[in-house]
């Protein structure tokens, strides 16, 4: 049996308590940042308790596991240091993200202050298939492969694609990934794999949140992983399970992602609320059936809440 870690890197402190082999626990509390010092707090104290040098590979024959949680992405998207980011949508919904439900916490406010979308660009794309998939449109591959070239030319990192009934029905965002892909986008997300559920709304907000946060969750990820190669690297996600930091995105960390503005905005000004990020989380409902007797806040079919 050899040496566990279970670490939290916050924004600025570092806790790291360790189990020796013997079973004994060890606690060590570092700042997060602090490079006079070391590069990166997590693997400084996991060489400290071990007894390792800073400039020396740590053992990894000697240490069993390495459990951790961070606030990396959190912390990126209160800063706003996330990847810039290209939203990729059916033609004429460029501002779907931006009307949401239209539900809002505080009916009577006037003075509605959204937040900036995460999303830089909308590129609406030429593709549309029904409720029951049938295609009606189908993808401007040309149109898409030169948005994608210009977007790329102009440092856009990640590609965020949600269209219409892709939760059922991804051929078309598969089509559209394919082609960000060869335009070099660091990142691709695409609804269908980031969050395969009814309501466009939703589902889109929540790829947003992925391609925005993945790289930087990634670089930090890799580079921990590149330190402590050798040994099971776990990080906690968004629902409170472990994930292999091989398969740690930014769509995990989307639960505190969503909330985190929240928080600041009640502390700044408790009149406001930040109803794109409210509506990201709550579930999008389907259209009432044309006989029943829906009550006024339900929306009836061929309304634009029918999307999925």
């Amino acid at each position: 049996m050899g040496w566990e870690f279970w670490i939290d890197r916050g924004g600025t402190f570092t806790d790291i308590v360790a189990v020796t082999p013997d079973g004994e626990l060890k606690t060590l509390k570092l700042l997060s940042e602090h490079p006079e010092r070391y590069a990166d707090a997590a693997i400084a104290g996991i060489k400290s308790i071990l007894g390792v040098a800073f400039g020396d590979p740590i053992p990894a024959a000697s240490v069993d596991a390495i459990k951790m949680g961070t606030t990396v992405a959190t912390n990126a998207l209160l800063e706003r240091k996330g990847a810039r980011t290209l939203l990729v949508v059916n033609r004429g919904f460029a501002d779907v993200l931006k009307i949401g439900t239209q539900a809002r916490p505080r009916l009577f406010d006037l003075d509605i202050r959204l937040p900036t979308p995460l999303y830089e660009r909308v590129f609406e794309s030429a593709a549309r298939v029904t409720a029951e998939g049938v295609e009606i449109e189908p993808v401007d591959a040309a149109a898409a492969h030169a948005a994608f070239r210009r977007a790329r030319s102009e440092g856009m990192q990640s590609c965020a694609i949600a269209l219409i009934h892709a939760w059922q029905f991804p051929a078309q965002e598969r089509e559209l990934a394919a082609l960000a892909r060869a335009a070099g986008f660091e990142r691709v997300s695409v609804s269908h794999e980031v969050s395969p559920l009814l309501g466009m709304v939703a589902r889109g907000a929540t790829t947003v949140v992925d391609a925005y946060l993945s790289p930087v969750l990634r670089r930090y990820v890799e580079q921990l992983a590149a330190e402590v190669a050798g040994v099971p690297l776990l990080f906690m996600q968004s629902n409170g399970g472990l994930v292999d930091a091989a398969a740690f995105q930014g769509k995990d960390a989307r639960q505190a992602a969503s909330s985190a503005p929240h928080a600041r905005r009640r502390r700044r000004d408790s009149r406001t609320s930040s109803v794109s990020t409210w509506a990201a989380r709550r579930p999008t409902l389907r259209c009432m059936p044309a006989r029943s007797s829906a009550p006024s806040t339900q929306r009836l079919p061929g309304c634009a809440c029918a999307l999925q």
